[in-house]
This record gives structure tokens, C-alpha cells and sequence, in this order.
């Protein structure tokens, strides 16, 4: 009984009940959004133990023969190992690189600043199509159309953005008034990051981190221009197999990345409730 107490909206005394009603109305409206948004995603997961070979509902039976297939296709293991090679790298040099100019923009003030960020978050606003054509064109001429290097660099530079905003957003708390103490002390700059900026901004960067290796482990578009036959990826692998041959395996390879991506968003409102 307390909990659903707990659970029971308090209105103020002067609430009427149009406020009430208003209140009421405005969460169920978010509740069927909600509800709207996500099932055509959770409807997915079924289809994946199906045993029929066709993706349609009433299932017949239910099966694990798709998640063995998954298993057992070379095409699908060395799309999910190029995922996890390109993935993790593009992630280590976003986080770098955002780090570092976010910790260098919120330290000094200069002409052209704005001008700056503008051009540092130019990944997050521009067409991917056009970014991919791009990237297509300078990469071919120098020769890294088709390697992991190249993959990796634009898959950095589309994370980088989301961790410059975040580290920034964490920055805004901070007291530079420690970095002062520290060098006064005798720590050098290097010293003075590692030692006592990074364990204060560390919820942000590894914020940043987890979006940016969301981007670049569901990024399909740019793949397509850039990956080779080599460098497939699962998202890439999957459009494919949308084109080709749809099976229910491609519902079983969603359900894994729902699930990863579930425990993805986990670990930022985690993350989220101790920075709070």
C-alpha cells in the first residue's frame, strides 16, 4: 500500500481538476508514443525463435535454428568481427581526439571560438549520404577507400562530436581552481590531466565514449561507400541480407543488437545517475 502511495502523483492544493485531467492526459499520451515507437522494434525478437524460414506472424513453432546459423555463417562471424575491430578502435580515437578539444575549449577564450565548435560538431548535422561521397572521393584518391584505417577514421570522426558535446556538458561543473592547485604543487600539465581532470570528467568521456561506439557499430551508410569485401560489418551485412535473401537469421542478429544496445543505454543511465 505505501509503495503504490509512493507510486500515486501528490497535486498541490490549488491543482484543479483540469490540472488533474491535464496531468493525466499528458502521460498516457507518452506511454502510447512510447508504445508506438518501440513496437515495431520488439516485434522483431518472436520472429528471431521462429521456425518458419519466412518472416511472418502467427509463428508456427518455435526454434533456435536461425541463432545457429548466425553462429555458424562464415559471412555473419567476419561481418560481427569487423564490427568489433572497426568499432572499438574508431571509439578509442573519438574519445581521444574529443577529449582533447573539449578540454581545450573550455579552457581558453578566443576570436572565432563558436566558429570552431561549429566546424568540431559538423559530423553530427551533415547529410551522412554526403559525408559518405566525400570521404569516398578524398580516400580513393589517397588510397584507403577500401581498409580498416579508412573505416576507422570517418567512424572516428562521426563519434567525435558526441564526445566533445558530452565532456563539455561535464566541464561546465568543474573547478579549475583544482588544475591550479595541482600545477602550483609541482604536477606537470600532463600530470594534472590524468591525475585529477580525467577522474573528475570521467562520467562524461566514457558517456561520449559509449555514443560514439553506438555510432560507429550501427553505421551502415558510410560503410557502403567506404568497406570493402573485407571490411563488411554487421549493419552493412544485414542491408545486404535485407536485398538478397530476407531470412529470419536477420531477425536473430536485430535481437542480439537490441539486447547490446539495451545494455548500452543501461550503462549511460548509470552513468548519468552518479554524475547527478
Amino acid at each position: 500500500m505505501n509503495a503504490l502511495q509512493r507510486a500515486l502523483p501528490v497535486f498541490p492544493a490549488y491543482a484543479t481538476p483540469l490540472d488533474k485531467l491535464g496531468w493525466w492526459a499528458l502521460r498516457i499520451t507518452c506511454v502510447a508514443v512510447l508504445a508506438f515507437l518501440l513496437l515495431p522494434i520488439l516485434v522483431i525478437i518472436p520472429l528471431s525463435f521462429s521456425s518458419s524460414s519466412f518472416l511472418a506472424y502467427p509463428i508456427p513453432g518455435w526454434s533456435l535454428k536461425w541463432y545457429h546459423n548466425l553462429f555458424e555463417s562464415p559471412e555473419w562471424m567476419r561481418a560481427a568481427r569487423n564490427s568489433f575491430i572497426v568499432a572499438p578502435a574508431a571509439t578509442l580515437l573519438a574519445t581521444t581526439l574529443g577529449t582533447m578539444a573539449a578540454v581545450g575549449l573550455a579552457r581558453t577564450n578566443f576570436p572565432g571560438k563558436g566558429t570552431l565548435m561549429s566546424l568540431l560538431i559538423a559530423p553530427m548535422v551533415v547529410p551522412i549520404v554526403v559525408v559518405g561521397v566525400a570521404t569516398y572521393l578524398y580516400f580513393a584518391r589517397i588510397g584507403i577507400a577500401d581498409t580498416y584505417l579508412g573505416l576507422i577514421v570517418v567512424h572516428a570522426a562521426l563519434g567525435a562530436p558526441f564526445v566533445l558535446t558530452t565532456v563539455l556538458a561535464t566541464l561546465q561543473g568543474f573547478n579549475h581552481n583544482l588544475v591550479r592547485a595541482s600545477l602550483s604543487l609541482g604536477a606537470g600539465p600532463l600530470e594534472t590531466f590524468f591525475r585529477v581532470t580525467l577522474p573528475v570528467i570521467a562520467p562524461g568521456v566514457i558517456s561520449g565514449a559509449l555514443f560514439a561506439f553506438a555510432t560507429s557499430f550501427d553505421e551502415v551508410v558510410v560503410t557502403l561507400f567506404l568497406a570493402g569485401p573485407s571490411q563488411v560489418t554487421l549493419p552493412r551485412q544485414m542491408f545486404t541480407g535485407i536485398r538478397e535473401n530476407i531470412t529470419p537469421t536477420i531477425a536473430a542478429v536485430a535481437t542480439l543488437l537490441i539486447l547490446f544496445t539495451t545494455a548500452l543505454l543501461g550503462v549511460l543511465e548509470w552513468l548519468r545517475g552518479r554524475r547527478a
